[in-house]
């Protein structure tokens, strides 16, 4: 029993390590395309969002688990923030090469730069969160105690590993693209896993 319990605490581990790196990533990318007095700011934001559905899809977990293709739709939000994401790395391309001088210029009013920046966050947590809470869930399968505790691991590790990802982005900025295609794949990885239940639920129908 306590082998077994202690081999799920190992497995969640791991798991919230990997899926909350993904959210951290999506956070931290977000975040450093902001003006600096405004990057704290995104990530406090972003963590709270974040928290929010975590929290709220674990109360729902046995629900989540029973939906066809959850997986598939999952991934398929994830591919519009990808979209998002390829966009503004487009954007501050152009307007590094329109810029002659080293300062850099930022679009829009603060307020509407920090609500795009959370937009795209709300819909990454809903994307990431099904499928970090649908893994910590099949792993802890009907223990609370540790989907409570996968949860709270999560959190804490995206708060840690987005304020680092933020500052090396700002950094390097070419890193960003890298992160974009390490979303592509995760979004198309969501997809395939999630394909066999949707193929059945057209057959079934």
């Amino acid at each position: 029993m306590i082998t077994e319990q202690l081999s799920s605490i190992l497995q969640i581990i791991f798991a919230d390590i990997i899926l909350s790196g993904d959210n951290a990533l999506i956070i931290g990318m977000a975040a450093s395309g902001l003006p600096p007095n405004l990057r704290k700011k995104a990530i406090f934001m972003g963590m709270a969002l974040a928290a929010f559905f975590r929290i709220f899809f674990a109360a729902i977990a046995s629900i989540l688990l029973n939906i066809p293709g959850i997986l598939f739709f999952g991934g398929l939000l994830l591919f519009f923030v990808c979209w998002r994401f390829y966009k503004e790395l487009k954007d501050k391309m152009s307007e590094t090469k329109e810029d002659s001088s080293n300062q850099k210029t930022y679009k829009g009013s603060p307020a509407k730069q920090l609500f795009n920046a959370l937009v795209t966050i709300t819909i990454a947590d809903v994307s990431m969160s099904i499928d970090n809470v649908v893994a910590v869930a099949a792993i802890a399968r009907e223990d609370t105690h540790l989907l409570i505790f996968g949860l709270v691991l999560a959190i804490m590790f995206m708060a840690f590993f987005a304020t680092i990802i933020m500052n090396i982005l700002t950094r390097f900025r070419w890193l960003s693209w890298l992160g974009l295609i390490f979303l592509v794949y995760l979004s198309t990885k969501m997809v395939i896993d999630g394909l066999p239940e949707i193929f059945e639920l057209f057959v079934t129908l």
